[in-house]
């Protein structure tokens, strides 16, 4: 009886619990508000709840503060830009850190990331702070700085 029991608590818990996805991470997190932000003032919501899998490289609220406050807020208030920015920081496909290699990597915005493995993991002289924030359809990679593409 006692076995039938756990064995049903077990299987309750895994019913119900559920990985989140890269948005739900980054909210739970805490540390990604301003992200979070970005990611809704662009309409990428959607899809950033997507099936993916998506890489994101994301800037914490640390990394948003050493963007000018002017820079910063035109960047919230012109949308076409803004999704430019916040894509720059997204890979299609899941990349966990012992899959990072160094060389130029393709973002969904359509440029490439310059990926740097000497002395730790770096994107576009952004270091990984954090690594394998793993989602249900992707992965986190917390980075010190906002992405810029050229």
């Amino acid at each position: 009886m006692k076995t039938s029991l756990i064995a049903t608590a077990l299987a309750f818990a895994a019913a119900t619990t559920h990985a989140a996805d890269i948005v739900d991470t980054a909210v739970s997190a805490g540390s990604f508000q301003t992200l979070v932000t970005a990611i809704k003032q662009a309409g990428l919501v959607d899809t950033l709840k997507g099936t993916g899998p998506f890489t994101v490289f994301a800037p914490t609220d640390e990394a948003f503060a050493k963007v000018p406050k002017d820079q910063l807020d035109a960047l919230l208030k012109d949308k076409a830009k803004l999704t430019q920015v916040l894509t720059y920081h997204v890979v299609p496909g899941k990349v966990m850190a012992k899959d990072v290699k160094a060389g130029k990597v393709p973002t969904v915005q359509g440029g490439s990331l310059t990926v740097a493995t000497k002395s730790g993991v770096s994107v576009d002289m952004a270091k990984v702070v954090k690594a394998d924030v793993v989602a249900d359809n992707g992965v986190i990679h917390v980075i010190d700085r906002v992405l810029m593409p050229n």
